[in-house]
């Protein structure tokens, strides 16, 4: 059996940058078994999987190297810029997931595709694991949770730049993921050009709330962009900065920057992507 198979550089403009994410368009669903090998096999933190239901309405599944995930946010992108980019699919997409409802994208005018999130805004958490804790070099000053993730609020940028984890103290969070957060505020010179943190204000993005995302339960010691989890970040730093729009780095090696909106009952993210592979399967 051949199964074409593309590769994406999602939320950024450059190769080699942003999170790489598979993407394998079925025209019939394959065993689960097969779909987690190609995963394993592939070695990329996401692999999706996407078959068609109408011309522009498509069922997604995505895989890490461990176990299948119920969302995830650069794989979507990937495979909606292979949709418009690669089948020339036109006006909006519908995911249908099996656990986070239907997911809808579009392309902007300005190029970047934009995901409609349900929001998934973090609650306070009373009683803090140990292993938030002590998982982390650097305590958090609040520590909240939603569906995916712990949430571990920083002092500033530096912090979560700086800040060093044990992922055999994280792994015992499953099967919670963790991410480490802050504003910019108080590291008003942070910039961003072309992935790269700069200390010099104007040189480039200057976002409004930077993260970090540990996931060793459930794909790898630290994800390079995770898009699902501004599911949560954007709400809640858009009550904190009380701004609808607001612009994210998350701070990984290869580093990726995102769009962050709220509408309504939902988080809009957007950002950029980049072909990097195409080619066949042979299972």
């Amino acid at each position: 059996m051949e199964l074409a198979i593309y590769v994406v550089d999602a939320f950024t403009e450059q190769q080699f940058k942003g999170n790489s994410a598979a993407v394998v368009p079925l025209t019939e669903w394959i065993a689960d078994e097969l779909m987690q090998n190609i995963a394993i096999e592939n070695n990329l933190s996401e692999t999706a999987f996407i078959k068609k239901i109408t011309p522009n309405r498509y069922e997604i599944r995505w895989f890490s190297p461990l176990t299948e995930i119920d969302f995830c946010g650069h794989a979507t992108l990937a495979s909606s810029f292979i949709l418009f980019n690669q089948f020339d699919v036109q006006g909006e997409i519908d995911f249908v997931t099996l656990e986070v409802g239907t997911l809808s994208v579009q392309q902007l005018d300005n190029g970047r595709i934009q995901m409609s999130f349900p929001n998934q805004m973090p609650e306070i958490v009373k009683d803090i694991p140990p292993a938030v804790l002590d998982g982390l070099s650097i305590k958090p000053l609040v520590v909240m949770k939603n569906r995916q993730a712990y949430f571990a609020v920083l002092a500033s940028a530096n912090d979560v730049l700086n800040v060093e984890y044990n992922a055999e103290l994280l792994k015992l969070l499953a099967p919670y993921d963790l991410v480490v957060t802050s504003s910019c505020n108080v590291d008003s010179n942070l910039s961003i050009n072309e992935g790269n943190v700069s200390k010099s204000k104007g040189a480039g993005i200057n976002p409004d709330f930077i993260s970090r995302y540990f996931w060793p339960a459930s794909g790898g010691d630290e994800d390079p962009v995770t898009g699902s989890i501004h599911a949560g970040l954007a709400p809640y730093w858009s009550t904190r900065l009380n701004k609808n729009r607001l612009t994210a780095y998350q701070a990984s090696k290869r580093g990726g920057i995102l769009y962050c909106e709220m509408e309504n009952d939902r988080v809009l993210v957007s950002g950029s992507a980049v072909l990097y592979l195409q080619g066949k399967i042979l299972v």
